[in-house]
């Protein structure tokens, strides 16, 4: 079988954590990306696209959602291509629009995202015509209750976003809120099941062909946390610190301990799963996790300096 990578006018960028995937999109009509990584990449984001277009313009920008690791390019693209177009699925467009972090993730996360604007909303129902291939847009929540997926029946590519990676799916945002989710995530499961794609296109990591295997993945994951929700509080606390420390690189422990205690995620994960605790002995609980499975070091002539370990 063919690989859908020798397909004319679509480029694909895995990038490593902190940036999602770029998926890159061209035909005779306009060039399209599919989301634009971490703002700490964007130059390296904005020197890929620029190597692949190889002097044509970008026309068009799309967001499977508005994770910072999503939009985090958004603005330098917008800066770096004057006509550039932009389409943001419709639940986040008012705060996007008055430019409100508190309403989006960046604040609750502790994430960098720089403000963007955009052109036009990405309604689940829509056809979008890139690289002369049809796509389905198709609402996609649990992870992120406003994300969409994009299918291309013809060849069953499918453009998962997080909804689906090889080894699961995103931490399911909502939850970390209080607002239950899982269902959300097994229905949108149950969606890429019945498209019945051939390729998947994920948010992180490789494009994968074996979806039987990472739907059952998922599936297992998913019961896991719906069993027991306070795994997926401190899957989902850990996956917060480990972003940041990734962006750090190295940071002191006390500094790096003043910002998660301050952050609204954290702080509510805290109260609804472990307010038996401070919330400072609960992050140290889950940085001692960490060290554990050798994701953060200490650094041996300083051992107040915390390094992540890639």
């Amino acid at each position: 079988m063919p690989s859908i990578l020798n397909l004319p006018g679509l480029q694909f960028f895995e990038r490593g954590w902190l940036s999602a995937n770029n998926i890159l999109l061209t035909d005779s009509e306009s060039a399209t990306l599919i989301d634009s990584g971490y703002v700490s990449h964007q130059d390296q984001t904005v020197a890929l696209i620029a190597h692949a277009l190889n002097g044509r313009p970008l026309d068009r920008l799309v967001n499977t959602h508005l994770h910072s690791d999503h939009c985090g390019g958004n603005a330098i693209l917008q800066t770096q291509y004057p006509a550039l177009k932009t389409f943001i699925p419709p639940g986040e467009a008012a705060a996007v629009q008055i430019w409100k972090e508190s309403a989006l993730s960046y604040e609750p996360t502790g994430q960098l995202c720089p403000q963007f604007k955009f052109d036009g909303l990405l309604e689940a129902g829509q056809t979008l015509r890139l690289a002369n291939l049809d796509w389905q847009v198709m609402a996609a929540p649990g992870h992120d209750p406003h994300s969409v997926i994009l299918f291309e029946p013809a060849h069953k590519i499918l453009i998962s976003a997080d909804a689906l990676w090889a080894n699961g799916f995103g931490v399911v945002f909502p939850e970390l809120e209080g607002i239950s989710a899982f269902q959300e995530v097994a229905d949108t499961l149950d969606l890429i099941e019945s498209l019945q794609a051939e390729w998947v296109i994920p948010g992180h990591g490789a494009i994968f062909q074996d979806i039987d295997a990472a739907l059952s993945n998922a599936r297992k994951k998913l019961d896991g946390f719906v069993q027991n929700p306070e795994k997926h509080a401190r899957y989902g606390a850990k996956v917060l610190l480990k972003y940041k420390l990734l962006e750090l690189h190295q940071v002191e422990k006390s500094a790096f301990m003043k910002w998660a205690t301050g952050i609204r995620y954290i702080q509510a994960l805290h109260t609804m799963h472990a307010s038996h605790l401070q919330v400072s002995e609960w992050v140290e609980e889950l940085l001692l996790d960490l060290e554990r499975s050798k994701a953060l070091l200490f650094n041996k002539t300083a051992p107040e300096t915390m390094i992540v370990n890639l």
